[in-house]
């Protein structure tokens, strides 16, 4: 990964340009002085999607599931 270090001053006016550089893959360090103060980094690619259904019967509710709760409960005593 390249890496690309800019004054921070100097980094407002060519945000757009920076962005596309970093989605490219060049990590942008942002610098006041010679003290790095932030990164800008490609996001990760997003994780597979879900697929409802694949662990059929891997989860069960209690039977009580949805009963009330004991007033101790509310009140702190149970």
């Amino acid at each position: 990964m390249q890496t690309k270090t800019i004054e921070l001053s100097e980094a407002q006016s060519q945000l757009p340009a920076l962005v596309a550089q970093a989605a490219a893959g060049t990590e942008i360090v942002f610098v006041v002085g010679s003290t790095p103060q932030a990164r800008l980094v490609a996001l990760e690619p997003q994780s597979l999607r879900r697929v409802p259904g694949l662990h059929p019967g891997s989860m069960a509710a209690a039977v009580d599931f949805d009963a009330p709760l004991p007033d101790g409960f509310w009140l702190g005593t149970a």
